[in-house]
C-alpha cells in the first residue's frame, strides 16, 4: 500500500460523496465502502462474506462484512450509510460482534470516517479497544493503521506487531508529555552526578528539547508511510491531487557556499526534514511551519527528503509566530492535507533576502532529521555529510 493509491482512493469517494452527501447504507456500501475493502486487498466473494451470521444480545445479526481467511473470520467490517454518524452504540454493537465470534480486528465506517478496532485477550480479560479513528481526508497519514489491515499482514501475523507498536508509542508519548519536567529534573541530576554539578541548569533545558524530539519522532514513526529513510516529515505538503503546488513567488535569492555563511559558529541552526512537495511553502512564504517550537534558534536548514536527501536551504530566522499571525500567501489549511493544525504549532519566518540555496548542500550518510533538530553554524559550514551535523 503506498500513499497514491490512498489518495486515489480518496478523491474517488469524494467524488461520490459530495455527489450524494446522504447517501444510505446500501449505496454507501456500493460506491464507496467496496473500494476501501479493495485498498486493504480484501476481494468479494473469494475472502470477503457479506451478511455474516453473530449471535449478540441474546438475538442473530447480520455483519456486513466477515473478512475471511481459510474459512475463519478474521476481521468485521461494519458499515453505515454516509447519512449517520457513526455513535458508541455503534462502536459497542461491533465490540459484541468481535467477541462473540473471537474475531481479532473490527473496522466501523459510514465512508467518511473510519475506526479501527482491535480485540485483546489479557488473562481471562477480553477487551476491544478503539486503536484509530480517521477521517476520510486523513487516511494517507494513517498508513502503519491501514496496513495493519490489509489481508497479508493479518494473514502474516504482521498486524498485532504493527498495532502492538502504535499502542506502546503512544503510551511512551503519553508519559513522556505527562512528565516531561520531572524526565528533564531526573535527567539533568543524572549528567550532573556523572559529570558536573555546573551542568545541571543547561542539561535541564537540553533535557526537555530532547522530550520534545522524541515526542516529535514518535508522531512521525505512528503516522510514517514506512517509507525508509527521509519518509516523514510534520511541516507543509502542498495541495492539489498529487500533493504539491506551484509557487506564486520565489524568496530564495540564489545559491550560496556553505563556507560563505555568516555569522558565530557556535550559532543555534534548527534543522527541519521536508519533502519535496513542501518546498513550494518555503519559497512563497519565506518561512517555514506548521512546526513545535521547543527553543530559540537564529537559523534554519532545510532536509530536502525523498530521491535528494540532502541538506539544501538555509535563512536567518525573523521571528517564529502562530498560522494565523503569519500572513501567508495562502490560507493555512491550504498547505497541509489535515483539516486541521494544531494551537502548538508554529510558522517559523525568515528575514528578508535571507533564504538561500546551498551551493554546496551537505549530503546524507546515515543520520537524517525526522523531525526537529539542532546543530551550530561551525558544523553546518564544515559538515562533509550529515552525521558531522547531527
Amino acid at each position: 500500500m503506498n500513499r497514491d493509491a490512498v489518495r486515489e482512493y480518496i478523491e474517488q469517494s469524494e467524488s461520490v460523496l459530495d455527489s450524494s452527501p446522504q447517501m444510505d447504507e446500501a449505496n454507501t456500501k456500493a460506491a464507496v465502502l467496496r473500494d476501501f475493502l479493495d485498498l486493504l486487498d480484501w476481494q468479494i466473494p473469494q475472502d470477503t462474506q457479506l451478511e455474516y451470521s453473530v449471535e449478540a444480545f441474546g438475538n442473530t445479526y447480520k455483519v456486513d462484512y466477515a473478512l475471511i481467511l481459510e474459512g475463519t473470520p478474521v476481521a468485521f467490517l461494519e458499515a453505515k450509510g454516509a447519512d449517520t454518524a457513526l455513535t458508541d452504540d455503534h462502536e459497542e454493537q461491533l465490540s459484541s460482534y468481535m467477541t462473540n465470534k473471537n474475531v481479532t480486528y473490527g473496522i466501523l465506517t459510514n465512508g467518511k470516517q473510519y475506526r479501527f478496532f482491535q480485540r485483546r485477550v489479557d488473562a481471562s480479560n477480553v477487551d476491544v479497544q478503539r486503536v484509530g479513528d480517521v477521517a476520510l481526508k486523513d487516511l494517507p497519514n494513517r498508513l502503519p493503521v491501514l496496513k495493519a489491515y490489509q489481508k497479508d499482514a493479518i494473514e502474516s501475523g504482521e498486524s498485532s506487531k504493527i498495532l502492538g507498536r502504535i499502542n506502546e508509542l503512544r503510551k511512551a508519548r503519553r508519559t513522556l508529555e505527562a512528565d516531561k519536567d520531572g524526565l528533564a529534573v531526573e535527567l539533568s541530576n543524572t549528567l550532573a552526578d556523572e559529570v558536573s554539578e555546573s551542568i545541571s541548569s543547561l542539561a535541564e533545558t537540553q533535557a526537555k528539547e530532547l522530550i520534545d524530539r522524541l515526542v516529535e519522532d514518535i508522531e512521525s514513526e505512528i503516522d510514517a508511510d514506512g517509507g525508509g529513510s527521509g519518509s516523514s516529515t510534520d511541516g507543509p505538503t502542498g495541495s492539489g491531487n498529487d500533493g504539491s503546488i506551484e509557487p506564486r513567488q520565489n524568496h530564495v535569492v540564489g545559491k550560496i557556499r556553505r563556507n560563505e555563511l555568516e555569522g558565530d559558529g557556535e550559532a543555534k541552526v534548527a534543522v527541519f526534514p521536508t519533502k519535496e512537495s513542501g518546498l513550494p511553502f518555503l519559497k512563497e512564504n519565506n518561512a517555514w511551519a506548521f512546526v513545535r517550537i521547543g527553543s530559540e534558534f537564529e537559523y534554519v536548514a532545510m532536509y530536502v527528503t525523498g530521491d535528494v536527501r540532502q541538506v539544501k536551504y538555509f535563512a536567518k530566522v525573523k521571528d517564529v509566530v502562530p498560522p494565523s499571525e503569519a500572513d501567508l500567501e495562502r490560507p493555512p489549511l491550504s498547505y497541509v492535507e489535515r483539516n486541521e493544525i494544531s494551537e502548538d504549532k508554529m510558522v517559523v519566518r525568515f528575514e528578508p533576502e535571507s533564504l538561500y540555496e546551498l551551493e554546496d548542500p551537505v549530503p546524507y550518510e546515515t543520520k537524517y532529521p525526522q523531525s526537529l533538530q539542532y546543530t551550530t553554524l561551525g558544523a553546518l559550514r564544515s559538515a562533509e555529510t550529515t552525521d558531522d551535523m547531527l
